[in-house]
């Protein structure tokens, strides 16, 4: 039999790597592209009829120094973070401007800080540089223009992005200072969070809400602009406000605080052999291979089914739905490292083991969630869920 594999999906464009980070150019970009000449164009035409056509031209290289200026944000961030040692995975260049995203490191409140509005200090210097040129140099018209556009655009990213909320970089001040003054990051997050969306509210009502109640009509183009950016700041916002929950309940993530009771048992055991462990007190049964490897798990359901004369000849293996390969963890994992181990590992149900590679109990993906989420566990069907 021959294996497929099916290639991944492309995200984007790679425009190569730029101190060793590798910048990937999302498709969506063109979006944000086409609609920069097709609102700008015209504008450009208007105020400068000596451009002609070439106006759509000059509203395209507007579009293109604004991902200039994204791309400088964004390796500014890479490169501070690259001081502290935490690995940068990519940088993309996408619709809503561009995200750097990093691998797992540790963090603290000041380097967080530092981190994040490299970013904003990066696009102020990149506005200074452009005023200037433009105050101390001669240009033609549409050089000025340019220059004036990457000047201004510059300065409104920097200004907009140290705005305190998140997914702003601005926000990692409002989550460093709470993190500081509380001890838990998670506090930060949250809170960062809820600054997002008071800032998506404060943009709403003031290009949306206060020309209405002054009786006029808000312009449309600023109006697709301000609906746009306030629904990626909100689907961020809210995004961090989950992740910061979540992570708040992290300490309630324990392999031996949510496994049930378990006992091991040989796969050469048989019926009778589990029935006497249930009646000792074991809530849940699981069978071990050779070596004491826990490989599936007994069905209370088909335990019960057994006839009582057939139990000293029924295999326990008869009764039982495997386990995926793997799927045992250690009595003291906790928190993210239990979360990352139990991501690697597939089906719903895993053994733990303590040192010695004894089973002592038997965790399920539904208690990690309920941990995690705090909602209410599931009904336990493990018997349904065995081959998922």
């Amino acid at each position: 039999m021959t294996e497929t594999t099916v290639p991944a999906r492309r995200e984007g464009i790679p425009l190569g790597r730029i101190a060793g980070v590798p910048v990937v150019l999302a498709y969506s970009w063109f979006i944000i592209a086409a609609f920069t000449v097709i609102v700008y164009g015209p504008v450009l035409a208007r105020q400068n009829p000596a451009l002609g056509v070439s106006a759509y031209i000059v509203a395209f290289a507007y579009a293109v120094l604004l991902l200039v200026s994204v791309l400088v944000h964004e390796l500014a961030h890479a490169l501070t973070a690259k001081i502290y040692g935490w690995p940068t995975q990519k940088i993309v260049l996408n619709l809503w401007g561009g995200h750097t995203q990093f691998e797992s490191f540790t963090a603290s409140p000041g380097r967080s800080v530092l981190v994040a509005l490299a970013g904003p200090a990066a696009n102020f210097i990149l506005a200074g540089g452009a005023w200037l040129l433009l105050s101390t140099a001669s240009m033609g018209s549409v050089a000025e223009i340019l220059t004036n556009i990457f000047m201004w655009a510059n300065f409104l990213i920097a200004v907009f992005n140290v705005l305190p909320g998140l997914p702003l970089d601005g926000g990692r001040l409002v989550e460093s200072a709470v993190w500081k003054a509380t001890g838990s990051q998670a506090k930060g997050t949250v809170a960062a969070g809820w600054g997002g969306r008071i800032i998506v509210v404060a943009i709403g009502y003031w290009f949306v809400a206060r020309p209405l109640l002054a009786g006029d009509a808000p312009d449309f183009s600023l109006l697709m602009i301000t609906v746009l950016v306030g629904g990626f700041l909100w689907m961020g916002a809210s995004a961090s406000i989950q992740q910061g929950t979540l992570r708040g309940r992290l300490h309630l993530v324990s392999a031996a605080g949510l496994s049930t009771p378990a006992a091991g048992l040989p796969s050469t055991a048989t019926v009778e052999d589990a029935l006497r462990y249930g009646s000792g007190g074991a809530t849940s049964l699981v069978v071990c291979g050779p070596g004491g490897r826990p490989e599936a798990v007994v069905d209370p359901a088909a335990l019960s089914t057994v006839p009582v004369h057939a139990a000293a000849s029924t295999p326990i293996t008869a009764v039982s739905y495997a386990l995926a390969p793997g799927a045992y963890v250690p009595e003291w994992s906790k928190g993210q490292e239990l979360l990352q181990f139990l991501s690697q590992l597939e089906g719903r149900h895993y053994a733990v083991v303590d040192h010695n590679g004894k089973v002592t109990g038997l965790l399920s993906q539904d208690a990690v969630l309920a941990a995690i989420t705090g909602k209410p566990r599931r009904p336990d069907t493990r018997r349904q869920d065995q081959n998922r």
